[in-house]
């Protein structure tokens, strides 16, 4: 690649959000780029299932401990995917969003990741932008895109919103644009038709639906990604399908958030056809006897 793809994958706590980044870390890797991920969160779990379990020592701990052996800050993983964890303070002291404002000023401020060249860096970041420092990639345009994961759930839309809501602000100031919704954990055809008018009402993007599937959990378990646990699955070929639209996608979308009441009026308006599509589910059920 001629230029370093630097990206952001954000998403709400439990949403799926790094199990989605580890997988298209895999996929990418085996697509032939030398990608870097960089785990934002201070439970620095990440890039957990690239190392088949084996946690590593976070940029913040090394910061605390005095250690000038930077090189340290970075471990190889599934396929040389280069696996990198911000940390946070200790528990209960400091604030998570200051401790990624350190590790990342660190591993740029010494030219860390430069020095691995990698083709492709992610940024796995929690969904919560009230934080500066969870917002950093964004407001200081360390990345070129931002990815949000959702489900269907309110809670998880509401989290994707108000990450517009700072993308929308950081826009005008050379932040991060974004790149494209990722739909996690598709279920029903209602789950997909939501995410599609959330991503038309706020004129955005959906870039991929990632449907649920217990190989995705049956390998998180053995602790490791899909792409390397069950390579041949259907579920590995989406996460394949993801890299390849990532790679590709040029687009950069300044979104056009809900306010608080409008979002809350939108999802009410969803009520009906939920109901709808569980009772026709609920019929075809008892037309076959109860049987599965």
């Amino acid at each position: 690649m001629s230029k370093r793809k630097q990206i952001a994958i954000y998403g709400k706590g439990g949403i799926g959000k790094s199990t989605t980044t580890s997988n298209l870390s895999a996929a990418l890797s085996d697509l032939g780029y030398s990608v870097m991920q960089v785990g934002c969160d201070p439970k620095n779990d990440s890039t957990n299932t690239l190392r088949k379990g084996k946690p590593i020592p976070t940029v913040m701990d090394t910061v605390r401990s005095g250690s000038n052996d930077l090189d340290n800050l970075i471990f190889e993983g599934y396929n040389g995917v280069y696996c990198v964890e911000a940390g946070g303070p200790e528990p209960g002291v400091g604030c998570a969003g200051r401790g990624i404002i350190a590790a990342i000023e660190l591993l740029d401020n010494n030219g860390i990741i430069d020095n691995y060249d990698p083709d492709i860096v992610i940024y796995d970041v929690l969904g919560d932008v009230v934080c500066g420092g969870f917002a950093m990639p964004i407001r200081q345009g360390i990345a070129e895109q931002v990815y949000t994961v959702t489900s269907s759930d309110y809670m998880a839309i509401y989290a994707v919103n108000n990450l517009f809501k700072g993308i929308l602000k950081y826009s005008g100031s050379g932040g991060a644009l974004l790149g494209g919704i990722i739909g996690n954990s598709i279920g029903k055809l209602s789950h997909r038709d939501m995410i599609n008018d959330f991503s038309e009402k706020t004129e955005t993007n959906v870039i991929e639906f990632i449907p649920r599937s217990t190989t995705v959990t049956m390998c998180e378990l053995d602790g490791v990604t899909t792409i390397e646990g069950a390579p041949d699955s259907q579920q590995a070929e989406v996460y394949r399908q993801l890299a390849r639209n990532v790679i590709a996608n040029k687009e950069a979308y300044i979104p056009k958030p809900f306010e608080a009441q409008d979002l809350a009026d939108w999802a009410s308006s969803w009520v009906s056809n939920l109901i709808k599509e569980e009772k026709i589910a609920q019929e075809g059920i008892q037309s076959n006897g109860g049987g599965v």
